[in-house]
């Protein structure tokens, strides 16, 4: 890790300020499994805290690990009474089934180029490019992803790089190229720097 943060600091003077603010490099890191999938989608567009009671509740009744089968025994009354929308619960059939079936497979993604396993995760209903990305950069440790989408990461370009609107994913691309092949470490400090009220 020693060797990123120093290339970050060498090709980046903006982020090599947020890198000194924000300290020593803790990124969590889930298991590249089903679980982890499941709960992304429980998480999507939710307050944290919010989203972590639904999916306690969830594994409650479905038992620990979260496995495909669990989620398919589960009634859509039972699945509603955790807390999902009905969009969400049928999210969350689509990857079971999808998984129990064989048409997604987690064994096979550590082996897959990043953009092969964005196709792959695409395929089940209510699973983005964001999703994807972020399976991609906190179960798989990919260390070069850009999530061009995610809101926080926008936010922190406008703020750092003195952007006045959003910045557009090719205006992301650009000024995250000499982040390569970090960009993920980057991202991690753009979105810490968001969270520190006193970096300015």
């Amino acid at each position: 890790m020693r060797k990123a943060i120093h290339h970050l600091k060498q090709a980046d003077p903006v982020l090599s300020a947020i890198i000194e603010h924000v300290g020593p490099y803790k990124i969590n890191y889930d298991e590249p499994a089903f679980a982890s999938l499941a709960e992304a989608i429980v998480y999507q567009q939710l307050h944290g805290k919010a989203a972590a009671t639904i999916f306690k509740r969830l594994t409650d009744l479905t038992g620990l690990p979260l496995k495909p089968q669990g989620i398919l025994k589960l009634s859509e009354a039972q699945m509603r009474g955790v807390g999902l929308s009905k969009q969400k619960l049928s999210y969350l059939r689509d990857l079971a089934a999808k998984t129990h079936g064989g048409e997604v497979d987690f064994a096979r993604l550590p082996d897959l180029p990043d953009e092969e396993v964005i196709k792959h995760l695409t395929q089940i209903k209510g699973i983005g490019v964001w999703t994807a990305h972020m399976f991609l950069m906190f179960s798989l440790r990919r260390p070069n992803v850009l999530p061009t989408g995610d809101l926080g990461i926008q936010m922190a370009i406008r703020k750092h790089y003195r952007k006045r609107k959003l910045p557009k994913p090719a205006q992301m691309e650009k000024i995250a190229r000499p982040w390569e092949p970090y960009r993920t470490v980057a991202c991690w400090y753009l979105w810490r720097s968001m969270d520190i009220k006193t970096m300015e």
